[in-house]
């Protein structure tokens, strides 16, 4: 047989239309030509499996590819389409307002957050969280520490000028590292040390600032040649000097925030007035402190209402 497949200008006839005459004449139950239903079975096989109509019988993929396609392209077209508004938008803020600075885009903002915090580490103030103390903290103590170390680190990325802090006293396989990473996402990618040694044997003593609100020294400044040190333990039974305790075994200078310096007992309903704040609400003190150079301003912005003091200037 002859099928002259090179050099040759007539039309090649399939075997399957082949055969004795009238077969394309024939036709299936669904009315098409028999031709028309292989090649309707053959578009079926690059389709998924599975899709058929609730009646049972076999459904058209190739319309309802086309019909998710369509889908699609709109959904993209809507997207450009969205974008091109904003742009057009943000070029027609700009030359209403030239001397407004442009809004930075979130991957811009993370970089220049990362930025900062890996300069604090080489010349900015340090800070250490001394997270020995836990192993006595019950799993509430805990999560509420854990919570605490979250605010804390949340408050230093929006600082100007943030601390390097290091968690002292802490391992990857303590109860309060598991709770850090439950309730903190990304706590694992944080930009901050992690270290199993304790804050004493991390740093020499002499550069040591234990800020306990049972120390006898006001602090008076933040000196960035020292190592401030946040007593990381949340204890509702209220024990008093742990923290100035510690301190004092290993001879290490302590302070406490100007409180008394700066503020006065205000009068309130249950009577209570209390200098022991959450180590978010410290650092929140010495951050503002280190940007503004104003201790009514720094205690304003960590010791609340809550606490039983207001600012001297308050009063008068």
């Amino acid at each position: 047989m002859d099928w002259r497949l090179e050099g040759s200008t007539q039309k090649v006839e399939s075997p399957v239309l082949q055969g004795e005459e009238g077969i394309l004449e024939e036709t299936g139950e669904d009315g098409l030509p028999e031709g028309f239903q292989l090649l309707q079975i053959d578009a079926e096989g690059e389709c998924q499996e599975g899709e058929t109509l609730a009646t049972g019988s076999t459904a058209w993929c190739s319309k309802n590819v086309q019909r998710k396609q369509r889908h699609w392209e709109k959904i993209v077209a809507a997207k450009k389409s969205k974008r091109k508004q904003e742009k057009e938008r943000r070029k027609a803020n700009r030359a209403e307002n030239p001397g407004v600075c442009p809004q930075h885009s979130k991957r811009f903002l993370r970089a220049l957050t990362k930025e900062k915090l890996l300069e604090a580490k080489h010349s900015g103030p340090r800070l250490c969280i001394d997270l020995s103390m836990t192993h006595h903290m019950s799993k509430k103590e805990l999560s509420r520490l854990a919570g605490q170390i979250r605010r804390l680190y949340g408050s230093n990325k929006k600082a100007d000028r943030p601390f390097w802090i290091c968690l002292t006293g802490f391992t990857i396989d303590s109860p309060l590292y598991e709770e850090c990473v439950r309730m903190n996402d990304g706590f694992s990618s944080y930009l901050l040390d992690i270290k199993e040694e304790d804050c004493f044997s991390l740093f020499p003593l002499e550069t040591l600032v234990y800020l306990t609100p049972d120390s006898e020294h006001a602090l008076e400044d933040v000196d960035l040649n020292k190592v401030y040190i946040l007593g990381g333990l949340v204890d509702e039974s209220i024990q008093k000097k742990v923290t100035f305790q510690k301190a004092w075994e290993y001879s290490v200078k302590t302070a406490r925030l100007p409180i008394q310096e700066y503020m006065v007992r205000n009068q309130n309903g249950k009577n209570y007035h209390s200098e022991i704040l959450a180590i978010n609400q410290v650092f929140d003190i010495l951050s503002t402190y280190l940007e503004t150079r104003n201790w009514p301003e720094a205690l304003k912005k960590g010791v609340t209402s809550g606490k039983g003091y207001i600012l001297r200037n308050s009063v008068e």
